[in-house]
């Protein structure tokens, strides 16, 4: 991500003095000036858990640690974008992401003896109703190609989420809050094809409130805190 953003200061850099050779040179050479175009963006993610281990003494004595790692999803967007000038646009990515996020117990194993009921693999299920508002910050282009940066922050809606579940018995699952604000940046480019606009972008988005549920159960009181943290890859149509 670092180079990657880094290759991008430099394309602004210096981009002016290549627009100035390229001329017209191009696809869709207009496209940019519209003040108002959409698009759908489909892509991949992987998803996690950022954990923060309980401080109580009494479940250390249980349970000796937690961990997340990421786990692949799905995602899909409608996009609704502005030209604000040359440079900045502001988007807004309505969509739906499906993901699945995993959570591993290394259980102290004198308590794993004394418990054999205990599971060491849990997997949150989760169906995201999002709504991105996001920067866009074009580069120079160059030819068919036009890198940018894009920050921004999102509310999100899990629809799979049991909290307010309160007669909930099975064991295999952990509640979660509904509701979610996350912050992203990302990093893409913009390729102009003869008819279409596409792109390719990677972006990272995290959790800011906190989305753990509280019960009487050993699996969520080991755990102190619990924010979302996603990498998404994405493939952009825009016309």
């Amino acid at each position: 991500m670092r180079i990657m953003i880094a290759t991008l200061a430099v394309w602004a850099a210096f981009g002016q003095t290549a627009w100035g050779q390229l001329g017209n040179l191009g696809n869709l050479m207009s496209f940019d000036d519209k003040p108002l175009h959409y698009g759908i963006q489909v892509g991949l993610t992987r998803s996690k858990f950022d954990l923060e281990f309980t401080h109580d003494d009494n479940l250390r004595a249980a349970v000796q640690g937690t961990a997340s790692y990421y786990t692949a999803g799905f995602h899909i967007s409608v996009i609704g974008d502005l030209r604000l000038n040359r440079y900045f646009n502001l988007r807004a990515l309505p969509g739906i992401i499906l993901i699945d996020r995993d959570i591993y117990y290394n259980w102290e194993p004198g308590y794993a003896l004394t418990h054999p009921l205990l599971e060491e693999h849990r997997t949150v299920e989760s169906v995201y109703g999002t709504l991105p508002l996001e920067i866009k910050f074009r580069a120079w282009r160059w030819y068919n190609f036009r890198p940018y940066l894009t920050g921004g922050g999102s509310y999100n809606f899990d629809f799979s989420s049991l909290r307010k579940n309160k007669n909930n018995t099975e064991e295999s699952i952990i509640r979660l809050n509904a509701t979610e604000f996350r912050y992203s940046i990302g990093v893409g480019v913009d390729i102009f094809l003869r008819y279409v606009k596409f792109a390719l972008e990677m972006k990272v988005s995290f959790g800011i409130n906190d989305l753990q549920v509280l019960d009487d159960e050993i699996y969520t009181h080991s755990i102190d805190g619990m924010h979302s943290r996603t990498i998404m890859f994405g493939f952009t149509f825009e016309g």
